[in-house]
């Protein structure tokens, strides 16, 4: 196992490279650079203006080497300071917003196992019952609903008409003068729209990977012996068969990480939530490509974090595959 960890970490570093230099270049092959911002918008400003400053970005360099030099910082740790009027360091922004998208993307996953699971466990087992076929439905409407629609009519109907929910930011603007309860029930609050629209398309793909997997599974020869040796149908179901309907979703649930950090963009954007999406879209309006940059490996690095972990997983619930990486296949 230990072997077969060290063999991903070190597959892990020749393709965060290649993302970076695919990404470096298409960033830069976009129409515009910062410097249009500053100078197309003052009518003052002089073409020397505009190329002093895309020298001191160091724009006026080939791109090869203003990749080389940007790789040479990020193995130092140092993403460089951003172009915003602010010019604080890259890796204190992210710093500041990574926790608040990392607590949004894993109650999200909390979210989609708690309810998706059982859900396609009990559509298999009640397979063309009522139930089976209400949820069916009520999956495949929550699947087609584009989020920001569905963002924005909750906005209004939670928050606006009703006056229930918060529809903005992570806590209230006298949040500071609230007991510990009350500031814990204002930040759940605030959380409780975001994380349902994060979570809403994975909750009804994945119940449906569940539904299948486990029509699969009861199906096998075992589940039929462990009935005949009179094992109850609750033993049957989620100690023989749920174990092994489960492999298939965590492989899954691992490649489904990077739709859940770049759909942060667009419900941080929505409701004002001071995390990395948010950041990204107003690193993309700036041209800020430090920023961009940044966030994108930051993105990288914890996509192929939760590949990893999911395979970890998958070793974890299939002894077979364990065996097999201890021994080296």
């Amino acid at each position: 196992m230990l072997q077969y960890l060290i063999k991903r970490l070190l597959m892990m570093i020749p393709l965060l490279l290649g993302i970076t230099l695919i990404t470096f270049v298409v960033i830069h092959l976009a129409p515009g650079e910062p410097t249009d911002l500053q100078t197309q918008m003052n009518p003052e400003a002089s073409s020397e203006l505009q190329e002093r400053l895309r020298v001191y970005y160091g724009l006026d360099q080939p791109l090869p080497v203003q990749y080389v030099r940007w790789l040479g910082r990020l193995i130092r740790f140092d993403f460089g300071e951003s172009f915003a009027l602010d010019h604080r360091p890259v890796l204190d922004k992210i710093t500041e917003r990574l926790p608040v998208t990392v607590l949004l993307n894993l109650l999200s996953i909390l979210v989609i196992l708690a309810v998706a699971v059982p859900l396609g466990v009990l559509s298999a087992v009640r397979r063309n019952s009522l139930f089976d076929r209400a949820t069916t439905v009520l999956v495949f409407v929550g699947f087609a609903m584009p989020s920001f629609w569905l963002a924005l009519l909750m906005m209004d109907w939670f928050g606006v008409r009703l006056g229930l929910l918060p529809i903005s930011g992570i806590k209230s603007l006298g949040y500071a003068y609230l007991s510990f309860g009350g500031q814990m029930l204002d930040r759940v609050q605030h959380l409780i729209l975001p994380v349902f629209i994060s979570a809403i398309g994975g909750l009804a793909g994945f119940s449906r990977y569940m539904r299948s997997n486990m029509l699969e599974v009861i199906r096998q020869d075992y589940i039929l012996t462990a009935r005949a040796k009179g094992l109850s149908e609750r033993v049957v179901i989620y100690r023989h068969a749920l174990r092994n309907a489960l492999l298939p979703v965590i492989t899954i649930l691992g490649l489904s990480v990077p739709g859940l950090i770049g759909g942060s963009v667009i419900f941080e954007t929505i409701f004002a939530i001071p995390g990395m999406g948010k950041l990204f879209y107003d690193g993309v309006m700036m041209r800020d490509y430090p920023l961009i940059m940044g966030i994108l490996v930051m993105g990288a690095i914890l996509t192929l974090v939760g590949n990893l972990l999911a395979d970890i997983s998958y070793a974890l619930a299939d002894p077979r595959i364990r065996h097999s990486q201890g021994d080296g296949q």
